[in-house]
């Protein structure tokens, strides 16, 4: 059957009317570029000891702990002084009676009297470790700064006629630069054979390694030692065997003596408690080392 002409008409219209309408579809847009991941920025390198040297200079628990060891020891000085056989080397190393000398008090060096700290930053800082380079171009720049408390303590001994020996494990070489840096902050030293560096020959006593053993008792000859200070065991007596036993069998004896006659500064930075902790193998890599400082740790577990 056939349209009417109008409905044809009217039909045509409005296709065409839709044909002008309708939206000309447009091409997809491609998607953004995804931008390419940054790298963070590389942070400073691991160091097992930047907490150990932040601590010793920034810590005023640090500065307190220094600070009380060496005006408890100047008023238990004063007692020393005034008791007769009061002297501080043990037995083995006390060659003559003490009675009658003249008094002497021994004191380490590094850690205990001078700060060696900026030495350690150094290292942290350019991701070094000790050797005899670094640390010789450091004690020649002579800048180590004392010891929180130790320069009042030295100077008030010497005020009392107490002759300050510093006995050192620094190297022969180094004497003259460790004797000018004492000096140029104020330690008292009127004679260089108050220094005692390592290598010292004392008659009769042959010295085992770094030990301080002979030197304690080339003072003890003439002095009658009222002190000792360290911030190793070592300081004060010999180790027969640096492990956590054979430390702890050195101290034993002489518990009763710490705080009295000897005075311990702290050192978290390095020591012969390190190698104790690693049968002393400083031949091991790194990591080994650190494993076997971990499987000491105490975990409670």
């Amino acid at each position: 059957m056939s349209l009417p002409r109008p409905l044809v008409l009217s039909t045509l219209v409005l296709a065409l009317a839709a044909c002008q309408t309708a939206p000309t579809p447009r091409p997809a847009a491609e998607p953004a570029p995804v931008p390419a991941p940054v790298a963070a920025p590389a942070g400073p390198a691991a160091n097992d000891n930047l907490n150990a040297v932040a601590w010793i200079q920034a810590a005023e628990e640090y500065r307190l702990l220094a600070g009380q060891t060496f005006r408890s020891a100047l008023v238990q000085l004063d007692r020393a002084i005034k008791t007769p056989g009061w002297d501080a080397l043990v037995p083995s190393e006390r060659a003559n009676p003490a009675d009658g000398l003249p008094p002497a008090v021994i004191v380490d060096i590094d850690e205990t009297v001078l700060d060696n700290s900026p030495y350690q930053a150094r290292l942290v800082r350019d991701g070094g470790s000790y050797n005899e380079v670094t640390w010789d171009a450091w004690v020649r720049e002579e800048k180590a700064r004392p010891v929180p408390g130790a320069l009042e303590f030295a100077q008030a001994a010497a005020a009392r006629g107490v002759t300050i020996f510093y006995v050192s494990n620094r190297a022969a070489h180094l004497n003259e630069a460790t004797v000018a840096n004492l000096r140029a902050v104020g330690f008292p030293i009127e004679s260089e054979a108050q220094f005692l560096g390592l290598g010292f020959f004392v008659d009769g006593c042959e010295q085992q390694g770094s030990e301080k053993g002979c030197r304690r008792q080339h003072v003890g000859r003439t002095h009658r030692v009222l002190m000792q200070f360290g911030d190793q065991i070592g300081d004060m007596v010999t180790i027969e065997a640096n492990n956590p036993a054979g430390r702890k069998a050195a101290l034993e004896p002489y518990l009763g003596w710490f705080g009295e006659r000897w005075w311990v500064l702290p050192n978290p930075s390095y020591g012969s408690w390190e190698p104790a902790l690693f049968n002393n193998a400083w031949s091991l890599p790194e990591a080994e080392r650190r494993q076997l400082k971990l499987e000491a740790l105490d975990y409670a577990e």
